[in-house]
């Protein structure tokens, strides 16, 4: 009885071991709806919240934009008046979500940060995971 039951349950294992799936470290990813980006003066904040980190203890987030002096009718800057800019941080994964907040501040011109009339205008406001790989937007 022994030598009928142990090759089957010898069989059975093997069979489990086969088609056992392996457990997913997460899914991150950005949530959209909590990623605010905002705009004082020169500086632009960008606040965000990233879910599905799985078991990592931190991630590095860089925050990049383009900035560029714009006139009043937004019409497009010359090459000396826009740069990328970009800041980064390391932030704590707790129960698979981060949240955090980085800051930028476009100075282009060294005694002005745009002559008058013009403004500081960000574009392609980009945060990038760098530990998961994801880019928002």
């Amino acid at each position: 009885m022994m030598r009928r039951v142990f090759p089957l349950l010898a069989a059975a294992v093997f069979g489990a071991v086969l088609t056992a799936t392996p457990a997913w470290a997460g899914s991150p990813h950005f949530v959209d709806d909590k990623v605010q980006a905002t705009q004082d003066g020169n500086t632009l904040t960008v606040s965000f919240k990233e879910a599905g980190l799985g078991d990592e203890a931190q991630v590095h987030v860089v925050l990049s934009a383009d900035a560029a002096c714009v006139n009043p009718g937004n019409n497009k800057p010359q090459a000396a008046n826009k740069m990328t800019v970009t800041a980064a941080g390391d932030f704590p994964v707790q129960n698979g979500r981060t949240e955090g907040t980085l800051s930028v501040t476009a100075v282009l011109d060294p005694s002005s940060p745009c002559p008058d009339p013009m403004t500081i205008v960000y574009d392609n406001i980009r945060l990038t995971d760098v530990t998961s790989g994801i880019t928002w937007p």
